[in-house]
């Protein structure tokens, strides 16, 4: 389960990584599973120590903390991660060059510490070691120690990450790195038990080793680090592409990883592999985005294979317990393959993107039960993740406090459930609520061997639905509104009761890159989510609301970064934002996610200044991380010299890579301009994709989003629809809507109102045809539709009837 590094690592894993083409090959470092009961019991006794307690208010839900025998320099950080370790007897240093000076000057290696607030191991780590007097001296006596949040500074993180998974073969959090005073790793590992055990060294006796070898063996360290560094920096340098990407490549790409996902496919509990089961909703996009191509080329038939996998697997996902049926929104992953037993964790970056794929098969099968989950899922993150200026917040914690006052947290006490204080919160109907949610006197986590292994959750539940509300109601005698309205109002009374526990750690960090993905689900909400939809039958922890609120959110948002975040005379950005800006700039991921978020609010929402500014954006962006010569994108801006490698993204994991949404945002920034703007964006995405044609070629499932660009390149024709009219007409958002009442991810949609003098002249500038539809509208009189490709238009229409059939007219074509 643990993967600590030993101290003199044999050289095999970072030949076979040199081998590769770059780092991306590598699988993404993953969090540890929820821990065995004796590891639990060793994080939380008390042993004299603070017990998880949490450095800022949000955190502390376990009563008054004693006094602190301890402070160290990052009781002035703003992050929530480093302030958690504010009051350890480790003298923690944040990233820096005082820390980096002061380990030339007392000439002794560094211990670099990466984690974040909500992560359960670094948790665990800290009470072990952190927070152990005689593990805090030696690391003081022998070491200069730094801590880094990896969501502040992700660049941070990339460069010892990547050095440890070419080391040793994987990664997760907490990243533990010993490194030489020029910053060079030597040796590094994760997760280190604080005594020796099970024939592993423990923490205190590999600082004892560390600082031995580099007393007696210094130069050979250092020179070791340097090579490994430049070793690796070589192997994820990329060659010049050419400028021109294989056809062959173009339009092969995407059919290869839909067939290898396919052959992963889970019949039974649907996703993609096995148990530990983490949403990737990359791969619910690409599957949802096959099926539409399938069906534009005439193959209707064979459509529905990808389109099942993808709504099967939202549907497991919806009724398994990795969605909190009580409060909405999902937890991290399962740790079993039936989707029901997680990692408590919850994400932003998960919410928004499962969010977005719900939406879409909303889109395309107008079951109301997609869209009520994107709902769930937005109406928590409204209530739960978002501050009162509009920005949206990070994460919220697995583990949490049992009771008030108690002196130990544990994973998912805020979630589970034992039977006995279900059937006391929901009273009369506590029968039809168990059965329906699968809840047992003796806890329900034996749905499978993976699911608890360690008895964690003996008595416990973790709510799951295992047949579906319609099943349940007939075989009850009862309609589904009836059912699920008594299913709603008890998870309504479960909400409340559990408004008394103590409420996990939440993570109050404010990241760009995390917002831009929210933005652009709450966006898509206000036109895809209508408001039949929203009064058929949707219960808590849906509330329902008006779909404008939902662009009222991604606005609000936005405006928050553009005011915090964004400078306006450099147009640069700062990665995130608690209490104050960071000092991390902003990375690539935060401006092509922030971008794609404002072309989504654009194109559903019409306020030119959003598109203004992505094209600002994506200027800075071109101007900071472009590689004009080699083309793609660099992940950092390269100007902070204590950052050592520099590379170039493209795995589309947990989060989609900042070169594939780039890539997807030059395509569509050149749909909309015309002339000599739409190539400039059309070259740069082509040049771009030709720097990862051996990716797409050879191991395309590790690229999905990317795929989907490939075909979206590929695509000879790009279709717009220019909807003319006063914006705040009921005509208008008809117009709109009916727009968006049907899936199709290759269209854009742009929104102007001739009576507005800005957007006249940014279109006069940007797409002389654009502006001129506008003028001629004006003898209209009212809101027109035109549907086009390459700006080549139908005849324009002006009723909603007449829009909808030219938009979803039979397909043809290959």
């Amino acid at each position: 389960m643990f993967s600590a590094a030993v101290l003199f690592p044999a050289p095999a894993p970072l030949l076979r990584f040199l081998s590769l083409a770059g780092a991306a090959r590598l699988r993404p470092p993953q969090p540890f599973p929820p821990p065995s009961s004796a590891t639990r019991r060793a994080a939380t006794a008390d042993s004299g120590c603070r017990v998880l307690a949490m450095a800022s208010s949000s955190s502390s839900a376990a009563g008054t903390p004693p006094p602190h025998r301890h402070i160290n320099r990052l009781a002035s950080e703003h992050s929530p991660y480093l302030l958690q370790h504010a009051h350890n007897p480790v003298d923690w240093y944040p990233w820096g060059e005082e820390a980096f000076k002061r380990a030339r000057e007392r000439d002794v290696p560094i211990f670099l510490s990466i984690g974040y607030s909500t992560c359960h191991w670094c948790h665990v780590m800290e009470v072990e070691s952190f927070e152990n007097e005689e593990v805090a001296k030696l690391l003081n006596d022998g070491f200069v120690s730094i801590k880094v949040d990896r969501e502040e500074r992700p660049d941070v993180d990339k460069v010892y990450m990547t050095y440890v998974q070419a080391m040793y073969g994987g990664g997760g959090w907490p990243l533990s790195v010993f490194l030489s005073p020029n910053l060079k790793p030597f040796m590094g590992g994760t997760y280190f038990p604080p005594d020796d055990k099970y024939g592993r060294p423990g923490f205190m006796t590999v600082l004892r080793k560390v600082r031995d070898a580099w007393e007696t063996k210094k130069d050979m360290l250092e020179d070791g680090g340097s090579r490994a560094i430049e070793q690796i920096s070589e192997a994820l340098s990329t060659a010049a592409a050419s400028r021109r990407l294989s056809e062959e490549t173009l339009h092969s790409s995407l059919r290869n990883c839909y067939e290898e996902l396919a052959d992963s496919y889970d019949p039974e509990f649907g996703g993609f592999g096995s148990a530990p089961k983490f949403p990737r909703p990359v791969e619910i996009h690409l599957m949802l985005y096959w099926a539409r191509k399938l069906e534009d080329i005439g193959k209707e038939s064979e459509a529905s294979k990808p389109e099942n996998m993808a709504s099967y697997t939202l549907r497991c996902m919806a009724r398994g317990g990795i969605h909190d049926h009580v409060g909405g929104g999902f937890h991290r992953y399962s740790v079993d393959e039936c989707w029901h037993v997680p990692h408590f964790e919850k994400m932003l970056y998960d919410q928004a993107q499962l969010a977005n794929v719900y939406l879409d098969a909303f889109a395309i099968t107008k079951d109301t039960f997609y869209s009520s989950m994107a709902q769930d899922i937005l109406d928590y993150v409204r209530r739960d993740m978002t501050g009162p200026d509009g920005e949206i917040y990070s994460a919220e914690d697995a583990d949490s406090a049992e009771y008030e006052g108690a002196t130990r947290k544990r994973e998912g006490a805020f979630y589970v459930w034992t039977s006995e204080e279900v059937d006391k919160t929901v009273g009369d109907v506590s029968d039809l609520f168990n059965d329906h949610y699968y809840v047992k006197d003796s806890g329900n986590c034996d749905l499978s061997r993976k699911s608890d292994p360690h008895n964690e959750f003996k008595g416990k539940n973790v709510l799951i639905e295992r047949e579906d509300i319609s099943s349940r109601a007939s075989k009850m005698g009862m309609s589904v509104d009836e059912y699920a309205a008594i299913l709603g109002t008890s998870r309504k009374k479960l909400f409340d009761a559990r408004l008394t526990r103590p409420k996990p750690h939440l993570d109050d960090k404010v990241i760009v890159s995390w917002n831009g993905l929210a933005i652009s689900s709450f966006a898509r909400a206000s036109k895809i989510i209508n408001n039949e939809a929203i009064e058929a039958k949707f219960y808590f922890p849906v509330v329902g609301c008006n779909p404008s609120e939902y662009l009222e959110v991604a606005e609000k948002a936005s405006a928050f970064i553009r005011t915090h975040l964004y400078d306006e005379h450099s147009h640069r950005l700062t990665h995130s934002f608690r209490n104050g800006p960071s000092k991390a700039p902003g990375f690539l991921d935060d401006y092509a996610f922030l971008i794609a978020g404002l072309l989504d609010l654009y194109e559903f929402g019409g306020a030119i200044k959003w598109l203004k500014w992505a094209v600002d954006l994506q200027a800075t962006q071109d101007e900071l991380f472009l590689d004009a010569i080699g083309g793609g994108y660099f992940n950092t801006p390269g100007e902070d010299p204590s950052v050592l490698l520099r590379v170039k993204e493209d795995y589309d994991g947990s989060e989609p890579s900042g070169n594939s949404v780039s890539a997807i945002n030059l395509i569509r920034l050149s749909s909309m301009f015309s002339n000599g703007r739409s190539d400039d964006y059309h070259k740069k995405a082509e040049h771009l994709m030709a720097v990862f044609e051996s990716r797409l070629r050879e191991q395309s499932v590790a690229v999905p989003l990317m795929c989907c660009a490939a075909d979206m390149l590929a695509v000879s024709s790009r279709k717009q629809v220019v909807i003319v009219g006063n914006k705040a007409s009921p005509e208008f958002n008809g117009m709109v809507s009916t727009v968006y009442s049907s899936y199709d991810p290759n269209r854009r949609v742009i929104q102007i109102d001739p009576s507005k003098e800005e957007e006249m002249e940014f279109w006069q500038e940007g797409n002389l045809s654009i502006a001129a539809m506008a003028r001629n509208s004006l003898l209209h009189q009212t809101t027109v539709a035109h549907v086009c490709e390459n700006f080549v238009c139908r005849a324009p229409v002006t009723s909603l009837q007449a829009l909808y059939t030219l938009l979803n007219k039979t397909p043809t074509g290959a």
